[in-house]
């Protein structure tokens, strides 16, 4: 609304049973299934209304990935050496494109020997 002051409008809030309150953050975490949300140079306000509680948030984004744990393990990738006869590399390169399954990477290794 322009032309109010914002002291104003914090008493005009809380007469309709809002209020807000600044809340001083330096940083916001958003944690998710596949992904963190930092908000770096936060604005953080908390808004309560009829008895809920709200967050506005506002700043500068940055989405993190996690990183990929290994699918296999040093015996795996011993196995898949031994049945399909290649190196290490090879053998960690099959497990990870098969997403650690032993099987189908000495499948796809002797194929390519074929």
């Amino acid at each position: 609304m322009p032309n109010i002051n914002p002291r104003q409008m914090q008493q005009m809030m809380r007469k309709m049973g809002i209020n807000q309150e600044d809340i001083d953050a330096s940083e916001v975490i958003i944690k998710c299934p596949d992904k963190t949300i930092r908000i770096t140079s936060p604005s953080v306000q908390r808004v309560s209304m009829q008895g809920s509680t709200s967050y506005q948030i506002s700043g500068q984004e940055h989405i993190e990935e996690p990183e990929k744990e290994l699918a296999y393990s040093d015996d795996d990738i011993e196995t898949v050496m031994n049945q399909a006869g290649c190196t290490q590399e090879e053998a960690e390169a099959a497990l990870e494109e098969t997403d650690g399954d032993i099987a189908e990477a000495i499948l796809k290794l002797n194929q390519h020997k074929e």
